[in-house]
């Protein structure tokens, strides 16, 4: 026995074509909606003419075009399973226009297209009906057997659609021209009717005869039962633009009351929770595929300590944001930072906040807060995020501005524990009392190009430069055991007396001692961490599009 065929959208259209039942479909204008209308259990969907131009704040006079009509077409189709019947105006030009949107709408999995018989560009058909003149019915009947024979799908669904009642052209005119629509090869026909009674509505139907499928959209008298249009065998009732007016009424109503109460407090329990705007838009399906597809990856994680306002130099720039959050070339510190971890493959970032915490909101980190950041240094912070120090892992600092390829280096090396230092140490002579992160090599570095491999032998804070051999940048990448052996000196010293005022270079300095192996990758350049406004300045060097 053959297997049944796979349940099309275009033969799920067509089945509710059958006259022996009474279907509906539901307008929608985007995704959302759409999906909306699906799960209330609509068995198709009306992607309205009206409600897409109005949420496009465009009028309904094919102001908007077919391609910009389509694009919002597939998103609805990407957003639901079943079929949907676009309302495509007059075809949107000529019979060669209608027969191009039939194959494009074939390929964004749109089911069918409902075309009026009134002249391009139309006019909705509540406005001045009795004044819009209506297309030739030899020209009508050409555009939709051109679209007939352009459907590369035989199921897809082509809806004809008179507007002789509403142009005011008598019940039979409106007959003639659907019965020449049907000859033409139309699936279905549409009779419309702006009255607020449906009798020349029902007096079509009776002198149709039920000769073919027939869809109708009741705007206007909508107060009558279905079941008078079930017993006259109509096939489905499109309720053409709710959705579309329900959300206008709703949308006026918050946005007056927000602006009445200066405070969205009073609507917070009258529209829905975002966790419901994040099932609607799928993010249960999005995490289950990471789980997934990203299950082979190794979990890559980041802690960005970035807790202070600044040197006393930046204060004029950070008065009212932490240091991390001033801005190159159009982009803040943490941004850049995050955004090349991202590239990278690290999807979970946590960054240690104090000076103006509430500032650092960016979507996708967990913010964790050193409410001491005035009092604490690196140290403290890093054990804040110690939770945080799973898998492979890179500890930064949130003012470094630095090219991808850095980061790229270290979570490439398979060691322990690996950090970036400058071979030129940064500026030598400049500032000569400021504290630098310093480390010496255990052998000279084999040569002086950009990742040179050593081994770390000391770490200081000094200005004695010709003791060392590079500067510390302020990157480590911990592979698992080398994460799991810092969670575990920091759990074994957080008695320290000294803990709050340790920074991480003497967190190195201490796993040294105590016989660990320090990986270091020597750089040249490509790297900035912004203590002045001059260090902001040459920043802009690193935020060109080449900064990678």
């Amino acid at each position: 026995m053959a297997p049944e065929p796979r349940m099309t959208r275009t033969r799920q259209l067509r089945a509710l074509l059958d006259p022996g039942r009474l279907d509906f479909l539901l307008e929608a204008h985007d995704g959302l909606s759409a999906r909306i209308a699906e799960e209330a259990g609509f068995p198709g969907i009306w992607a309205s003419g009206l409600a897409i131009s109005a949420q496009l704040g465009v009028r309904d006079n094919n102001e908007a075009s077919w391609t910009q009509v389509l694009e919002v077409a597939e998103f609805m189709a990407d957003a639901t399973r079943g079929p949907i019947l676009l309302d495509g105006d007059t075809g949107f030009g000529n019979f060669n226009n209608f027969r191009r949107v039939v194959r494009k709408l074939e390929q964004r999995g749109i089911a069918g297209v409902c075309i009026e018989d009134k002249l391009f560009p139309k006019t909705n058909s509540f406005l001045r009906g009795q004044a819009q003149p209506l297309a030739a019915v030899e020209e009508f009947c050409g555009k939709i057997a051109a679209g007939k024979e352009a459907q590369g799908d035989a199921d897809f669904v082509i809806v004809a659609r008179t507007e002789a009642l509403i142009a005011g052209w008598g019940l039979a005119e409106a007959v003639r021209r659907a019965e020449a629509y049907r000859q033409a090869g139309a699936d279905a026909i549409i009779v419309h009717s702006a009255q607020s009674r449906p009798d020349e509505v029902l007096a079509f139907l009776d002198e149709w005869a039920g000769r073919h499928p027939v869809l109708l959209i009741p705007t206007k008298y909508h107060a009558t039962p279905a079941e008078v249009f079930a017993e006259r065998r109509v096939s489905a009732l499109i309720w053409a633009n709710h959705l579309l007016r329900a959300a206008i009424v709703a949308m006026q109503t918050t946005a007056a009351r927000i602006r009445r109460d200066r405070s969205v407090t009073g609507v917070e329990e009258a529209i829905a929770p975002l966790a419901e705007v994040f099932r609607l838009q799928g993010d249960a399906e999005l995490q289950a595929a990471e789980e997934r597809f990203l299950a082979a990856a190794p979990r890559r994680s980041a802690v960005i300590l970035a807790a202070t306002r600044g040197s006393p130099a930046l204060h004029p720039l950070t008065e009212q944001v932490p240091k991390t959050l001033l801005r190159v070339g159009g982009l803040s510190l943490l941004d850049r930072l995050c955004d090349n971890l991202v590239a990278l493959n690290v999807r979970e970032i946590a960054v240690v906040a104090g000076y103006r915490k509430e500032a650092v909101r960016r979507t996708g980190i967990r913010r964790i807060d050193n409410e001491a950041w005035d009092r604490t240094g690196e140290v403290a912070s890093l054990a804040l995020a110690a939770t945080q120090l799973e898998g492979t892992c890179v500890i930064a600092f949130g003012d470094l501005l630095c090219r991808r390829h850095l980061l790229q280096a270290l979570l490439d090396d398979e060691a322990d524990l690996v950090v970036a230092a400058d071979r030129r140490i940064h500026r030598e002579g400049s500032e000569p009392d400021r504290p630098r992160d310093l480390v010496k090599l255990t052998a000279p570095a084999p040569h002086s190009f950009l990742d040179a491999e050593v081994t770390l032998a000391g770490a200081a804070n000094s200005n004695a430069f010709a003791r060392f051999d590079a500067e510390w940048i302020g990157l480590l990448k911990c592979s698992p055991d080398g994460a799991a052996r810092v969670r575990d000196w920091l759990d074994r010293h957080r008695s320290r007396p000294d803990f709050d005022r340790l920074a991480v270079i003497d967190l190195l300095a201490a796993l040294l001692a105590e016989g660990a192996k320090i990986k270091v990758h020597l750089v040249a350049g490509d790297w900035i961490s912004i203590e002045s406004a001059v260090d902001l300045a040459e920043a802009s060097n690193l935020s060109s599009p080449g900064a990678r």
